[in-house]
């Protein structure tokens, strides 16, 4: 009876606990999902809307591919913080990484800078010497028949006849015969020869043969290498006609090439690394001792000098050297310095964003700078920056996007409101301000072969402008829209695809205007924009193994200037033509 009472226990406890552990599973699951549900209702009504910072109609639920370029969609931010700070353009951490925004914090380092210099061995100037003929006559012989070959002082190099040295002898032995008797007449007669460079054991060995000489020897004044033979046997010479061109090698100098740019950096004791490319695996070190004065008007360089010992004649002229200098514009550890992803340029201005942080999130602000020397991959900022400041290093072209569709001050609209991407570039910047332009790397191949299509159907329009053919022009500017339609802008990523863009709709604009124009010289005018934005794309993505000249007519655009590319380097002037064909110069040679 015992075990049936301890039996029927058992069994209701275990009923009892199975009852309370299901109550509490599927009573705690169904709580559960009650408040899943809540949380689910309260995350779709705030549903992240997902745009184009490109093409803000795009609207969808959930991110991707931007339909129209292909970019990245990033979140439409809410404007909730935009009374803030009316002036800066709000990013979420989401934004940023997805727009791949990177900051750092504003330094200071020295303004030192390396330079890379190109130049060539060259002669010493100061020993290079004149052999000249010392007595005038028929050039007999040439004991020295090339260039090349080297002499040693004293040598005899050739051979002269001389009938005023036949005469002078003459009167050497008539002055012999009364030596006694007349000793200053013998001695301007020995004195007469000497003139000619005779030494004193020739003259006595005349005096003692008595043999007048029809020929003379010239002998050489210094050693080194003829690097000129400037008469042929048969010449008749004068008296002190050089003859030959001597150069002592044993000191040579390398004369670098120093661009205009680069002129604020190389100083006079400036020490230099250089190799040489005919002599692999040697480095040679020098200081500059002199920097030329004078910019070459053709070439637009000047001439940096390093003088150096030619131990074992290795170094020969015409030698092509590169050379590296370590150079400091200044002693001051203040520098303001950013690298050259953190700044934007357009036009005369150069702009950066200024990242703020406050308890509502992060902001950008844009800010104007005046941009000092460059450093390498690296600016000196002159004003508008302080050390310590945070700004943006990458994706600052996503910040400018996100800031022209807020309608915030931007690169282009300075003072806020919509995109000028197709502003008046009525003042056409100089050469100096527009060629500060940076290749950007790991550019798809497949986009410089379609930039490059782009380039072969704008060529064959800018011949159409130099035969001042209104119809062809825009015949061909119509091939180049549909060049502009195959490029692929996908194969961009990141900053590239952002430039690019932005490129693309002043491009797209003016060859536009081109097209649907008749008249030759309002194409023209759209020309001259189109002309400068198209050098910064083919300059920033490259292409594929051409060679572009761009160039330069002062005298087009109204006097104001304007630029145009060519793939010869000869001018053949798309604003003028026949009018002023070459009128013009090649600014810079892209390769």
């Amino acid at each position: 009876m015992k075990t049936n009472t301890k039996t029927i226990i058992l069994v209701l406890s275990t009923l009892i606990i199975g009852l309370l552990l299901g109550w509490l599973i599927f009573g705690g699951a169904s709580s559960n999902d009650n408040g899943a549900d809540l949380t689910e209702h309260s995350h779709v009504g705030e549903e992240t809307i997902w745009t184009c910072s490109m093409h803000p109609q795009i609207r969808q639920n959930e991110p991707g591919a931007c339909p129209i370029c292909g970019m990245d969609l990033i979140p439409l931010e809410d404007d909730q913080n935009d009374d803030i700070d009316p002036m800066a353009i709000s990013m979420s951490a989401t934004a940023m990484q997805l727009a791949d925004v990177q900051t750092a914090v504003v330094g200071a380092m020295d303004h030192t800078k390396q330079v890379r210099l190109n130049g060539k061995v060259q002669e010493d100037e100061r020993l290079v010497f004149s052999q000249s003929s010392h007595v005038p006559g028929r050039i007999e012989n040439l004991k020295v028949n090339f260039t090349g070959d080297y002499v040693t002082k004293g040598q005899v190099i050739a051979s002269v006849y001389s009938p005023e040295l036949v005469t002078a002898q003459e009167e050497l032995y008539e002055a012999q015969k009364v030596m006694d008797t007349q000793p200053q007449l013998f001695n301007a007669a020995k004195e007469k020869l000497k003139t000619w460079k005779l030494t004193d054991g020739q003259i006595e060995q005349m005096l003692q043969s008595g043999i007048t000489t029809e020929t003379f020897d010239i002998q050489a004044d210094v050693s080194g290498y003829v690097i000129q033979k400037l008469v042929n046997p048969g010449d008749y010479v004068q008296r002190g006609q050089p003859i030959y061109e001597i150069a002592d090698l044993s000191r040579v100098w390398v004369l670098f090439d120093v661009y205009e740019s680069d002129m604020g950096w190389i100083n006079k004791g400036a020490k230099v690394e250089y190799t040489v490319s005919s002599l692999p695996g040697e480095t040679f070190t020098g200081t500059i001792s002199f920097v030329d004065p004078m910019i070459n008007p053709i070439t637009r360089v000047a001439k940096a000098r390093v003088v150096t010992t030619n131990r074992g004649l290795k170094l020969k002229p015409e030698m092509f050297v590169s050379g590296i200098v370590q150079a400091e514009l200044k002693k001051t550890t203040d520098a303001v310095v950013v690298p050259k992803s953190a700044v934007m340029w357009t036009g005369p201005r150069s702009v950066v964003y200024v990242k703020s942080v406050s308890d509502q999130g992060v902001s950008f602000q844009l800010r104007e700078v005046t941009l000092g020397p460059a450093l390498g991959e690296s600016f000196v900022i002159g004003e508008g920056l302080e050390i310590g400041e945070e700004i943006a290093v990458n994706g600052t072209f996503s910040i400018d996007a996100a800031a022209q569709l807020s309608g915030r001050p931007s690169m282009m609209s300075p003072d806020g409101g919509p995109s000028m991407s197709g502003h008046d570039h009525g003042d056409i910047p100089s050469f100096e301000e527009i060629s500060d332009v940076e290749r950007l790397s790991d550019i798809n191949p497949a986009f410089k072969a379609q930039l490059t299509n782009v380039y072969n159907a704008y060529l064959k329009m800018n011949d159409a402008f130099v035969e001042s053919n209104a119809q062809d022009v825009a015949k061909e500017a119509k091939d180049v829209i549909e060049a502009f339609k195959s490029v692929d802008m996908s194969l961009l990523k990141g900053d590239a695809h952002i430039i690019w863009m932005e490129q693309l709709e002043t491009l797209n604009s003016k060859i536009d205007a081109i097209s649907k124009s008749k008249v030759i010289e309002k194409q023209r005018q759209e020309y001259v924009q189109f002309n400068l934005v198209f050098y910064k794309s083919v300059k920033m993505f490259g292409l594929d193994g051409v060679t572009v000249y761009y160039q330069y007519c002062p005298m087009a655009n109204n006097d104001k200037g304007a630029y145009w590319l060519s793939n010869i380097e000869e001018i053949r002037n798309p604003y003028f033509g026949d009018a002023m064909m070459s009128c013009g110069e090649t600014k810079e040679t892209i390769k």
